[in-house]
């Protein structure tokens, strides 16, 4: 083969491994991004009022939540009375989890808590069924210290 030759197909050869590089990397960037869009878009946080009273009722209201399928993330606040939930939209919805709850013994600001389960609470999570939820924080939560949790 003559000079001219070997450098065309070397040129060749160079613009092929160029050419299925480049678009190696535009897929692989197209799928990431719509990946990252996909989880975003499944995401929503809601919030809602959950009567209780102690570290024992936030440990056992967020592990109710934290069941539910499409939950990502569950967090009772004691003193406001309010839980934070970060969710898949796509898996699982606001009542589900009002209904998880409240099949823990916990009224939420929708659906009541089971009376059975309810009465088998321990004493210091028998809240008040009249206590104000979803509270700004100006109120403070009963004082547990005393009990053995």
């Amino acid at each position: 083969m003559n000079n001219v030759s070997k450098k065309v197909i070397l040129s060749l050869a160079i613009m092929a491994t160029l050419g299925l590089v480049s678009c190696k990397n535009e897929t692989k960037q197209e799928t990431e991004t719509t990946i990252e869009v996909s989880k975003t878009m499944a995401n929503a946080v809601v919030s809602f009022g959950v009567r209780g009273n102690c570290g024992m009722c936030k440990s056992t209201i967020e592990k109710a939540a934290n069941k539910v399928e499409g939950v990502a993330n569950a967090v009772w606040d004691v003193e406001k009375k309010k839980i934070d939930i970060t969710l898949n939209d796509s898996k699982t919805d606001a009542i589900l989890i009002h209904n998880a709850i409240a099949a823990s013994g916990y009224d939420t600001d929708k659906v009541l808590g089971s009376k059975i389960t309810y009465n088998s609470l321990p004493d210091c999570c028998k809240y008040k069924h009249d206590m104000v939820m979803s509270q700004s924080g100006d109120m403070k939560a009963e004082d547990h210290s005393n009990h053995d949790h």
